[in-house]
């Protein structure tokens, strides 16, 4: 039997992503505040790595990101020294997310308590169904600094907002 509440869970943050994102152009995608690097594109493309990688690696499985993507928004990127024209547009990054939605859904629908209990191959402290809430709570935190970016966007008239804001 699926796990209800990890289904829950995946679909209730990746919607809150998904809504943040809307009505964003590229411009506003890429904007980042003075001083710091990390705009809502990199939040939302850091979100399908992370979710993907700790997913995947706690069932044994090998992560599908995109060619490029783990240097543009893993844990270990910077998004500073990454050339404007490397980034991939935002529309790409959104039909990403919802695929990916759509593949982890059944992904966790499949697997069984006894799946979800067992160890995590790279970290035996904690378990499957950790690592997959623990990506998850990762991807609720970056929702809130796009949540945050749009504000700033919206509120000090640092970038001009596109209409539909």
């Amino acid at each position: 039997m699926a796990d209800e509440t990890l289904l829950d869970l995946l679909d209730d943050v990746r919607g809150k992503t998904l809504k943040e994102l809307q009505n964003l152009d590229d411009t506003h995608a890429r904007w980042a505040p003075p001083g710091l690097q990390n705009s809502c594109l990199w939040h939302a493309g850091h979100s399908y790595v992370v979710t993907e990688f700790l997913t995947m690696k706690a069932l044994g499985r090998e992560p599908q990101v995109p060619e490029g993507w783990f240097k543009m928004f893993s844990w270990e990127s910077n998004p500073a020294h990454i050339s404007p024209d490397h980034w991939p547009p935002l529309e790409e990054v959104v039909a990403a997310l919802k695929a990916q939605q759509e593949r982890l859904r059944s992904v966790i629908s499949e697997l069984t308590p006894e799946q979800l209990s067992a160890k995590e191959p790279g970290n035996p402290n904690r378990t499957v169904r950790y690592a997959i809430a623990h990506g998850l709570h990762d991807e609720a935190r970056h929702s809130g600094e796009i949540s945050l970016l749009r504000k700033l966007m919206s509120r000090t008239f640092v970038v001009q907002s596109p209409q539909a804001f």
